[in-house]
C-alpha cells in the first residue's frame, strides 16, 4: 500500500500564539497616575476628597488603559452589592418591555449589573421562588415589574431579605414592598380633559384589561376627569390591549350604531384597531370621531391620522425607580413622587363640530 505523502509545509512549526494580554488592575492605574490605591478607589466611588486635577488624571488613565472594576472584588471589599435583581412577568406588551429595557440600561450606566428572572402563573409559587433565587445570587435589591394584580399580590405575600420595590401603577406600598410608578391616572385625566376642552361630551373609554393595574388606573382617570367636568361617564368596554380586539370592537360599535363623539383608548394599539375598523366603514378620524391613545409607541406619529396620545417616559421611570431602590439599599430617603406623563397632541382629535359628523347609521 502506498504511503501517504505529507506536504512539506505541514511539518513546519506553527507560530506561537501571541501572549494573552493581562487585564489592567487598579494598582496599574495608581502607578501610572502617581497616586495611591486608596486615591483611585475614592475616585471610582465618587468620593469628594480628591482634587479635580487628580480625579481628571485618574479617570483619563482608566480610559486609556481600559481598566474595568471587578464587581465581585468590590462587593467583597466594601460589603456592598453591585448588582440589582429584576423580576418580570415576561409580558410582551409595550409597557413592561419598555420598562425592563430602560431599567437594564440605567442600572448598567450606574455601575450595577442586573439579573433578570421572569415568572409565570401560578404566581403564588413562582414569585417566591424567583425572589429566593435573586436573593441567593447576592443582589442588593430587587425591582419587580408587576403590571398584573395577581402577580403583585403574590409578591406582597412573599418574603425577601433585601429591599423589594414594585413598579405597579397606582398600587400602595406594604411593610415588605414599596411601590413606584408613573402617574398613569394623571395621564388618563390629561387625555380625557383634552377631549373635554375640545367640546366633546360623549366620550367613551375603550379600556384595557382590569386584571392590569394600568387598565384600572386609566379607567379611573377617565371617570374622574368626566365627573370633575360635570359629565357622567358613559360607554366603557374592557378589552385585552390588542389591536385585533379593538378592531373587532370598533366593527361592533359601527354595526350597533353606537360610535361616540370621542374615544379615549387605553393604549395606542387599541386606538390603531379602532381607527382601522372605522375607516373601513366610512367613519373618519377625527372628523366624525376624535381618538386619543396612551403610550406614544414608536410609529404613533405615522398613524393615519397621526395619533394624539399620552407619552410614557420609560427612561425617566427607570432612573427614578433605580434611584428609589438604591436609596432603600443605602438607607437614605428618596423622593417617591410618581413620574408625570405628557400629552402629545397630533391630528386624531379636533374640536367638536369642527367638520360636522357624518357617521353612517347602520340599519
Amino acid at each position: 500500500m502506498a504511503g501517504v505523502t505529507v506536504p512539506p509545509e505541514a511539518n513546519e512549526k506553527l507560530p506561537d500564539a501571541p501572549p494573552r494580554r493581562r487585564k489592567p488592575t487598579i494598582n496599574d492605574v495608581a502607578s501610572m497616575a502617581g497616586v495611591s490605591f486608596g486615591t483611585v478607589s475614592r475616585v471610582l466611588n465618587g468620593a469628594p476628597d480628591v482634587s479635580a486635577a487628580t480625579r481628571e488624571r485618574v479617570l483619563q488613565i482608566i480610559k486609556d488603559i481600559g481598566y474595568r472594576r471587578n464587581r465581585a472584588a468590590t462587593a467583597l471589599v466594601t460589603s456592598k452589592s453591585t448588582s440589582i435583581g429584576i423580576l418580570s412577568d415576561g409580558s410582551p406588551r409595550f409597557g413592561p418591555v419598555g420598562t425592563l429595557m430602560a431599567l437594564e440600561n440605567v442600572a448598567r450606566k450606574k455601575g450595577y449589573a442586573t439579573t433578570v428572572i421572569s415568572v409565570e402563573k401560578p404566581y403564588e409559587e413562582s414569585a417566591q421562588a424567583a425572589l429566593d433565587t435573586l436573593d441567593d445570587t447576592g443582589v442588593g435589591g430587587i425591582i419587580v415589574i408587576a403590571p398584573m394584580v395577581d402577580m403583585a399580590a403574590a409578591v406582597w405575600n412573599a418574603t425577601c431579605r433585601v429591599p423589594v420595590e414594585m413598579i405597579a401603577a397606582g398600587a400602595s406600598s406594604t411593610p415588605n414592598v414599596f411601590t413606584y410608578s408613573e402617574n398613569q391616572e394623571l395621564g388618563a385625566r390629561l387625555a380625557t380633559q383634552h377631549l373635554i376642552d375640545l367640546g366633546h361630551t360623549d366620550i367613551a373609554h375603550i379600556a384595557g384589561s382590569m386584571d392590569w393595574f394600568d387598565g384600572r388606573v386609566r379607567k379611573r382617570g377617565w371617570e374622574a376627569a368626566l365627573r370633575d367636568a360635570g359629565l357622567e361617564p358613559g360607554l366603557c368596554i374592557e378589552g385585552d390591549w390588542s389591536p385585533k380586539w379593538a378592531y373587532e370592537t370598533g366593527l361592533r360599535l359601527v354595526r350597533e350604531g353606537r360610535v361616540p363623539q370621542a374615544i379615549f383608548a387605553a393604549s395606542d394599539h387599541t386606538a390603531l384597531g379602532l381607527i382601522r375598523a372605522f375607516a373601513e366603514n366610512g367613519i373618519r378620524v377625527p372628523d366624525d370621531v376624535s381618538i386619543v391613545g396612551f403610550d406614544d409607541i414608536e410609529g404613533s406619529d405615522y398613524f393615519l391620522p397621526p395619533l394624539t396620545t399620552v407619552r410614557q417616559d420609560f427612561t425617566a421611570l427607570a432612573l427614578m425607580s433605580t434611584e428609589v431602590l438604591l436609596g432603600a439599599m443605602e438607607g437614605r430617603e428618596v423622593d417617591r413622587t410618581p413620574i408625570p406623563p405628557t400629552l402629545v397632541v397630533r391630528d386624531s382629535s379636533i374640536r367638536a363640530g369642527a367638520h360636522g359628523s357624518t357617521v353612517p347609521q347602520q340599519h
